[in-house]
């Protein structure tokens, strides 16, 4: 989990090849399911029945058997997201700064919430409301700066390798 553009879909993708396991997009399967773009349903429906989507999805999802789910930047806005997730799931929480997601992200038309005239502020207070509810859902935090996706994989292996050597449950 992360803020939109942190990497989650780019690095889940890679972390599943690596742990032999299967990759779950969480918005692609709400796109599946609603028969459009969440850009197409954003404009439509709005940010309340996306996340009424976006709920019935993650509650299915994190009762899957053993995958890698990449979770949409707002899922833990829900505070049954955030349980469910939590106590379902390992959670990894990739903590970028706004700043370096927007130099990433400024000409990207597809993130809606994005879709503002100054998407810097958007993505800074984003950050403020969000940062608290991933750390308290996350069993680990990490930090992208500038590693790359493989540097970034290997740290998150790393941190599952000890916790299943501790004896803790293992990533879903």
């Amino acid at each position: 989990m992360g803020l939109p553009g942190s990497g989650k879909s780019t690095v889940g993708r890679h972390l599943a090849r690596r742990l032999n396991l299967p990759f779950v997009d969480s918005d692609g399967v709400i796109e599946q399911r609603v028969g459009c773009s969440i850009t197409d349903f954003f404009s439509s429906q709005g940010e309340q029945a996306f996340r009424d989507v976006e709920e019935r999805v993650l509650d299915e999802l994190s009762q899957s058997p053993v995958c890698v789910i990449s979770t949409g930047g707002g899922a833990v806005l829900r505070a049954d997201n955030r349980t469910r997730l939590r106590e379902r799931t390992q959670v990894i929480y990739l903590r970028s700064m706004p700043e370096e997601i927007f130099r990433r992200l400024r000409y990207d038309r597809s993130r809606p919430l994005l879709q503002v005239e100054d998407p810097l502020t958007r993505l800074q207070d984003m950050y403020a409301e969000r940062d608290p509810l991933y750390r308290g859902t996350a069993h680990f935090v990490v930090e992208t700066g500038r590693p790359s996706v493989s540097k970034l994989v290997n740290m998150i292996v790393m941190q599952l390798e000890l916790t299943s050597l501790s004896g803790a449950e293992p990533a879903a």
